[in-house]
């Protein structure tokens, strides 16, 4: 495992990033502060995406979090010390995290998310902007903002995406919590890793989850990136125009050479057995 940050960037003590297998691993390392999101944690998760979209030998992000919990959400302190400031302050502290979360969508590399402990406000925007949501059984989602006369604003989007209007409604103005069981019910999570019994369940749980990574970066980088252009390019299309965007995305595939060498290889086995 290799520390890709070395020193590099002025915010590393509250993200550490490692890569292992063509997965960089991001994780938010504030413990005593259940990783509640700051401007510091905030910067250097754009800066461990930058440069994983620079570095060929990650094909997999995997974010997850130090400690008990994944993420408590924004810090409160900080938040209100920013609001104090005055609007302008407070809007240009929120896109800092807007664009996070169109970062995260626009990198040309699945972004997936490794949640144990509570996943709350910002803490579960995070996860819902992570292209893929692994969950330990004993994970913890929910949107609270509601009890304190707050929105979960920058992650409806997502949200309204993911879940549908009502779903997404409800989360958002009930402000009550999911266990991961629900969480995968409704579509919040995509898995839900755990249930044998272990000395150490949470680091089972980051084992099952890397392993998931690693799986998933043996798969082509074009085929990945193709993949996740389309889906999210299609937000906004109709069914003709979505269609023919599969067709371009179909022809370059086709074009690239991770799809010839795999067709190659699907025919000389098909040949070999006599197909």
């Amino acid at each position: 495992m290799t520390d890709v940050a070395d020193g590099m960037h002025e915010h590393d003590d509250v993200l550490t990033v490692d890569v292992a297998e063509g997965v960089a691993i991001l994780e938010l390392n504030r413990p005593d502060r259940r990783n509640a999101l700051n401007g510091d944690l905030v910067e250097a998760l754009h800066e461990a995406l930058a440069d994983a979209a620079m570095d060929d030998d990650v094909r997999v992000v995997l974010i997850r979090g130090a400690g008990k919990d994944f993420c408590s959400g924004a810090d409160l302190a900080e938040l209100e010390a920013i609001a104090d400031m005055g609007i302008e302050e407070s809007v240009e502290d929120a896109q800092r995290m807007g664009d996070l979360f169109v970062g995260m969508r626009t990198l040309q590399k699945p972004v997936v998310a490794a949640v144990h402990g509570k996943a709350l406000a910002g803490g579960a925007g995070l996860a819902t902007a992570c292209d893929l949501v692994l969950a330990h059984e004993d994970a913890i989602f929910g949107y609270p903002e509601v009890h304190l006369g707050f929105v979960p604003a920058m992650v409806m989007a997502i949200l309204r995406r993911k879940l549908g209007e009502g779903r997404a409604f409800e989360l958002a103005a009930v402000g009550h919590r999911i266990d991961a069981t629900e969480a995968e019910r409704i579509g919040l999570v995509n898995r839900v890793l755990g249930g044998e019994s272990a000395d150490d369940p949470i680091a089972r749980f980051h084992a099952a989850a890397l392993a998931f990574a690693e799986d998933l970066a043996t798969r082509p980088a074009s085929a990945l990136a193709l993949t996740k252009r389309l889906l999210y390019g299609l937000d906004g299309t109709d069914f003709a125009e979505g269609v023919a965007r599969g067709a371009e995305v179909n022809a370059i595939a086709r074009s690239t050479e991770a799809c010839r060498a795999g067709v190659r290889r699907f025919l000389d086995k098909s040949a070999q057995r006599g197909d």
